[in-house]
């Protein structure tokens, strides 16, 4: 049972170094080193099946020692594999985040293709020429009462430093 113990023990410090090496590899090889360590893992879990079953036929007195250092390393290989899957889940995310951001970029905008659908929704309304005109007069004259309004607000607020410092 010592050996085999030893052997897993090893192979868990193994995987905790690999795990530090996973935060630091590249994009494309990211994917062959999570491979690896869950190979890994899925090795140690047969190995810990095979201490489990060795470890009841310990005799009475080391017994419950030898149970519990499999209990630990049990622990400690599921606590790799929460830790793996957090991190195949981080990255998921991010890679998720990374392809929306790029498809956003790429995207192209028309504002008339939204003016026109809003005429065509008004057409169908039954709105006149004349309220539509009306209306697109009256968009036009907010925008320069608004571009006015923020100029007024820029110049108080520059007067106002200005004064006051």
């Amino acid at each position: 049972m010592d050996p085999l113990y030893q052997q897993t023990h090893k192979q868990v410090h193994e995987i905790q170094s690999r795990m530090g090496r996973l935060e630091t590899a590249d994009k494309q090889s990211v994917h062959l080193v999570e491979n690896e360590i869950q190979a890994s893992i899925d090795q140690i879990f047969s190995c810990l099946e095979r201490l489990e079953i060795l470890s009841s036929k310990e005799p009475p007195n080391k017994r419950q020692n030898a149970k519990l250092r499999v209990d630990q390393l049990k622990y400690d290989v599921q606590h790799l594999q929460t830790a793996l899957r957090n991190f195949q889940h981080r990255r998921h995310a991010r890679e998720q985040q990374e392809r929306q951001r790029e498809e956003l970029l790429s995207r192209t905008f028309t504002t008339n293709g939204t003016q026109k659908k809003i005429l065509d929704i008004a057409n169908m309304l039954g709105l006149s020429n004349t309220v539509m005109r009306l209306i697109e007069k009256r968009a036009f004259q907010d925008k320069y009462f608004m571009i006015g309004g923020m100029l007024v607000t820029l110049t108080v607020m520059f007067l106002v430093v200005h004064y006051l410092t």
